[in-house]
């Protein structure tokens, strides 16, 4: 059992870190045909759900974080969170984005 633990906490990473080259390829190309955002969901569901709403990274809304500490995990990067550059989201969206996930409801159940 500790074996099957061990390959999906490596599983995790590598497949985060497999995705940010794709990710970073595509930078503005998630954002509408201006370049620009249109609002934190808008990021959230683009960007940030890909990992955070399918178990490769930790469920983050619901849990009323700061959007600083949004800020500052997108910016730096944490654990197996890639950071994300303001050339891939200008700080303007990475702000909405906090906002949105800090004031965002849990996700429901699955079954």
């Amino acid at each position: 059992m500790s074996s099957l633990l061990n390959s999906q906490a490596v599983k995790r990473p590598l497949l985060a870190s497999l995705a940010l080259p794709f990710a970073l390829l595509a930078g503005q190309a998630f954002a509408d045909g201006d370049g620009v955002w249109k609002s934190g969901e808008n990021v959230y569901q683009k960007v940030c759900g890909h990992c955070h709403e399918h178990q490769v990274g930790p469920v983050i809304t619901g849990r009323q974080l700061p959007p600083q500490y949004i800020s500052a995990v997108v910016r730096n990067g944490f654990r197996a969170m890639p950071a994300f550059p303001a050339s891939f989201i200008d700080d303007k969206a990475l702000q909405q984005v906090g906002e949105y996930i800090s004031k965002s409801p849990a996700p429901a159940a699955k079954p």
